[in-house]
């Protein structure tokens, strides 16, 4: 069997309008330091750990004829440990709630907004 494509996502891709904006948001969201870098765009990637995709902020500034719309669903889940303590910290930062907590009984989650209107969710299973 051919593998033209490996197994493996190397960096998940969420779209903004204001970089800067965005990668203060991030870092303050994932507790992250931001490098030291021209953050002008057109991207800026948060190092998720070793072996972990990273997180790429991309504002399309070189791109003439680009429209930005919001993604209205979650692509990905961000992991937690303690799904109240999460909610807490992302209400506390002013982030619009898209659902409160939802019990599984496997798992709890919830979405919020970033400030571009990008739909994202928290998780944390239970094994």
């Amino acid at each position: 069997m051919s593998k033209a494509i490996e197994n493996r996502i190397d960096t998940i891709f969420i779209h903004v309008s204001d970089l800067e904006r965005s990668i203060q948001w991030y870092s303050n969201l994932l507790g992250i330091e931001v490098m030291k870098t021209n953050h002008t765009g057109p991207i800026y990637t948060f190092n998720m750990g070793e072996n972990r995709p990273g997180l790429t902020l991309d504002n399309h500034c070189l791109d003439e004829d680009y429209t930005f719309i919001p993604s209205n669903q979650p692509l990905f889940i961000f992991n937690c440990t303690d799904i109240e303590e999460a909610f807490l910290h992302v209400s506390s930062m002013g982030a619009e709630m898209v659902t409160d907590i939802i019990r599984y009984p496997d798992l709890s989650e919830f979405s919020f907004k970033d400030p571009d209107g990008n739909i994202l969710m928290v998780c944390t299973c239970f094994t």
